[in-house]
């Protein structure tokens, strides 16, 4: 994704007009979304957006038509975003950061540049859906799946692991987007499931018996046309090609692998409230809603088709749901994009 450069003027604006509001000063939350002096919180924000852009401006616009206050969209993705926020540290404009992924998130954590998200935010997100450090919280979620092509394969031709497509018999059959946060994601999952060796040899493994798509919806078209059998993404992308006209999904079906495999990872996006904030009030009013009832039915009812996670707002009646995917418990905290990166690179995946 591309950062939006007609977000770059109200970025500035929202920078300055923060300075001139006296709440929370410095970046220090100020409890339950309210100002210093105990009124609401106002004014304007900026979000480093790594999340769908779609997805988020709902949001936003549900947020301001509640509270007034603004929000300037920047767009990036996963990692160009964290980065980002690293390099600028706290001198960043941003106010809060949204990822798809959860490794992102953690790298912003690990250099110190979140603020602790307020209690009344966490307790709206069950536990296995944000770290166990607080700083920062689960907004969203989407389940790995393999799609395949069904009208070259039956379930029972399926592996039984995320692991077995390792194996001799799946060489040159099946695809991923290696490049991409989605898939670098759940290797960092299966990095804190099964450890070094074991990920060391699945991703050689990988090398030589994958095929590279950018992109997730790519692999999937891939399938579809009956390129390769299978593709590992996210669920998402099948059933929001469905939803429109299934061009590129009408002979693909999702595989879930379940029984806590490392292939049935759910991947946490991430939301969180930067300590250089100049309005962290207003930045905290903006996670609490959209973790809270309004903003997780814009998820159930919206065409993102990501898992609502917060204030028991069920997920999408199309989805499978959550407790029927079996997913590993990963802590989010513990996700390590680098050591992903430095593994991938060194398999020749990247």
């Amino acid at each position: 994704m591309k950062i939006r450069n007609s977000a770059l003027a109200g970025i500035a604006l929202a920078a300055t007009a923060a300075l001139g509001l006296t709440a929370c000063g410095g970046g220090t939350p100020a409890g339950n979304g309210s100002s210093a002096s105990g009124g609401p919180a106002s004014g304007e924000i900026t979000v480093y957006n790594a999340q769908h852009e779609s997805l988020t401006q709902e949001w936003v616009d549900a947020f301001t038509a509640e509270t007034g206050i603004k929000v300037t969209l920047r767009q990036g993705d996963d990692t160009e975003m964290s980065n980002q926020i690293i390099q600028e540290g706290q001198a960043s404009p941003a106010d809060v950061f949204l990822t798809e992924n959860s490794p992102a998130m953690t790298q912003v954590e690990n250099a110190g540049l979140f603020a602790d998200v307020n209690k009344d935010t966490l307790d709206q997100v069950p536990a296995e859906f944000s770290p166990s450090t607080g700083k920062w919280t689960g907004i969203a979620a989407r389940s790995t799946v393999l799609v395949y092509n069904k009208t070259k394969l039956t379930e029972d031709q399926l592996p039984k692991s995320m692991l077995d497509l390792a194996k001799p018999e799946w060489k040159g059959r099946w695809a991923a987007s290696p490049t991409g946060a989605d898939f670098q994601a759940i290797v960092s999952a299966l990095l804190e499931l099964k450890g070094d060796s074991a990920t060391e040899d699945w991703l050689k493994a990988m090398k030589d018996n994958s095929k590279a798509y950018k992109g997730n919806s790519t692999a999937m078209k891939a399938v579809n046309a009956g390129e390769v059998d299978a593709a590992l993404i996210y669920h998402y992308y099948y059933y929001g090609d469905q939803a429109k006209t299934g061009e590129n999904s009408n002979n693909v079906t999702p595989y879930y692998f379940k029984n806590q495999d490392p292939g049935a990872f759910l991947s946490v996006s991430g939301g969180g409230v930067l300590r250089s904030s100049k309005n962290a009030a207003a930045a905290q009013a903006f996670l609490k809603f959209i973790t809270g009832k309004k903003g997780q039915e814009v998820l159930k009812n919206g065409t993102s088709f990501e898992y609502a996670i917060g204030s028991d707002v069920p997920a999408n009646d199309k989805l499978v749901p959550i407790k029927d995917l079996q997913a590993p418990k990963v802590d989010a905290a513990k996700l390590n994009s680098q050591k992903v990166s430095d593994l991938m690179t060194q398999a020749g995946l990247l």
